[in-house]
């Protein structure tokens, strides 16, 4: 049997798996490989969408389908196309615009399956696009059509996202939708129930994986159901106080290479799963 066989080991991206200037160590990939060689099953779970991860999932090559829109969706990309995802009913535009009309110079995201439309500028929406390469198809509330997997709102002050999230919570129909601060300046409308910890109890399921053999790495709050969710949940150095709080173990931050650490500490038994 191979050392790490059964093992289904989930990471998230940002200020986890990637460095600062968003690139993967060599380390990472070395580790990767070897822990899928020895029969490990390696994937990441994101809140981008599919089409912003291909450069992504063909640097690390994951053996297993991979989360996106913070676990709204498993995606193939063997087969270029989703195995299971859970959408918002196209009413919750009615909660946007109800923020939209309530907050000045607030940032509008809709992400449907497979495109990305910015419906409101700002210089969150622009520094998100910088990051991740989206191109910048813009779009009003009114002409979105295509099934919605998530909302994403943008602002650069902590305060109006504060405010953002008191008005959503405030709504009559607040308790229809899961609420997500995904990054210091992006908070999230999500399906009820759903959570990157969804895309680990999904991959279970649809893999027939052991759930005591899973292990997810994160650091920030939306990260939080998959560290809870998987028998062991680590957090990186670097990672928010919550996430912290949430994991099972601290690891070495993400500029140390540390998936690299992780699957180095199940290989010589300082992790145990």
């Amino acid at each position: 049997m191979k050392k790490f066989e059964g093992i289904l080991l989930c990471t998230d991206l940002d200020g986890t798996l990637l460095r600062n200037d968003k690139s993967i160590s060599k380390e990472n990939l070395r580790a990767i490989d070897y822990f899928k060689q020895e029969g490990g099953l390696f994937t990441f779970v994101t809140g981008r969408p599919p089409m912003i991860v291909r450069d992504i999932y063909e640097a690390v090559n994951p053996n297993a389908p991979f989360g996106c829109n913070n676990g709204g969706g498993l995606y193939d990309p063997c087969t270029q196309s989703y195995i299971w995802a859970q959408g918002l009913p196209h009413d919750v535009l009615e909660l946007v615009s109800y923020a939209d009309e309530r907050i000045e110079g607030l940032g509008i995201q809709v992400n449907s399956f497979h495109h990305v439309y910015f419906c409101k500028e700002n210089s969150a929406m622009e520094y998100f696009r910088k990051v991740t390469g989206v191109p910048n198809v813009t779009c009003r509330l009114s002409e979105v059509t295509e099934p919605i997997a998530k909302i994403l709102f943008g602002d650069e002050r902590e305060e109006t996202l504060q405010y953002l999230k008191e008005i959503l919570d405030a709504h009559p129909r607040a308790r229809e939708f899961d609420f997500i601060r995904s990054e210091k300046t992006l908070y999230e409308i999500l399906p009820r129930g759903i959570g990157k910890g969804t895309a680990i109890e999904k991959l279970v399921e649809l893999l027939h994986i052991d759930p005591r053999k899973t292990v997810a790495v994160g650091d920030y709050n939306n990260d939080i159901s998959m560290l809870r969710t998987a028998k062991l949940g680590i957090a990186v150095a670097n990672a928010c106080p919550e996430a912290k709080a949430a994991a099972d173990h601290i690891t070495v931050s993400n500029e140390e290479h540390a998936i690299a650490k992780i699957a180095e500490d199940l290989d010589c038994g300082l992790l145990k799963i």
